[in-house]
């Protein structure tokens, strides 16, 4: 069965789209067929992955909102980006917020177009935006998992009651096989003892929920390979720690139910 994952957090800044992007990357060296959906009008992860937002014409966006209703748009997917397959947003995205709040079924959007490529892989990312809007809500709606990077700060830690809501709320009422795959922490700074407390306390409140995974740690590398426009493992400055951290990672997401 596919595995359909939504990276969210309604807080920026969290490196969620960094973990999209490696996490697949890890996940199609063990052979599997990952597909990454970009629904954040940022667009950073077409970015990352060395597009360039403002030049695309087909993206998530024409497929989520059509305009001729009539016809259905096909997914706009990139083929075999960095070995992943990539479905493209742009700032236009942004419009979809109001353009859906009328739309019929508009919850179900992203679940209705990710329909009939479902079965061509292993694996399907979400990067959310960092928001608790529509957008954040039909990704949800689509996902059989949501995945939590959360970074190591008491006010992350604070903001972790409304996230939960929502997942909450999104499994009552329109996705009960909703389950969470677990919190990673992010930009964890080995020497900041406030990091490390908020590291334990994390640990201490989350585990009851889901696994708290072993932390990514704020590095250059990763920022660098953003602008590579590169997954970190293709770029010059491997940083082994933090790949041998992403590749635990894809094989505890492989182990998932």
């Amino acid at each position: 069965m596919t595995k359909i994952i939504a990276l969210f957090n309604q807080a920026g800044g969290v490196a969620k789209t960094t973990v999209t992007q490696n996490l697949g990357y890890h996940l199609s060296l063990r052979q599997h067929r990952v597909l990454l959906v970009d629904i954040d009008p940022q667009a950073s992860l077409t970015s990352f992955m060395g597009l360039e937002p403002a030049d695309l014409d087909q993206t998530i966006y024409t497929a989520l909102v059509p305009q001729n209703e009539s016809t259905e748009e096909g997914l706009p997917i990139h083929k075999s980006v960095h070995g992943m397959d990539l479905v493209p947003a742009n700032i236009l995205l942004a419009n979809a917020e109001q353009e859906l709040i009328f739309a019929e079924l508009r919850e179900l959007r992203l679940q209705q177009v990710l329909a009939p490529i479902q079965q061509d892989y292993d694996y399907i990312l979400i990067d959310c935006p960092p928001s608790l809007g529509i957008l954040s809500q039909i990704s949800l709606v689509a996902a059989n998992y949501v995945l939590v990077p959360i970074q190591c700060q008491f006010k992350a830690l604070k903001g972790t009651d409304s996230l939960l809501n929502t997942v909450a709320r999104v499994r009552k009422r329109l996705n009960p096989q909703l389950k969470i795959a677990g919190f990673l922490p992010t930009l964890f700074a080995t020497s900041n003892n406030l990091d490390k407390q908020t590291l334990v306390s994390l640990q201490q409140q989350l585990t009851q929920i889901a696994e708290v995974f072993p932390p990514i740690p704020r590095a250059t590398a990763l920022a660098e390979a953003s602008a590579f426009g590169k997954p970190l493992a293709l770029c010059p400055i491997k940083a082994p720690h933090i790949l041998k951290l992403f590749d635990e990672l894809a094989l505890s997401i492989e182990t998932l139910p």
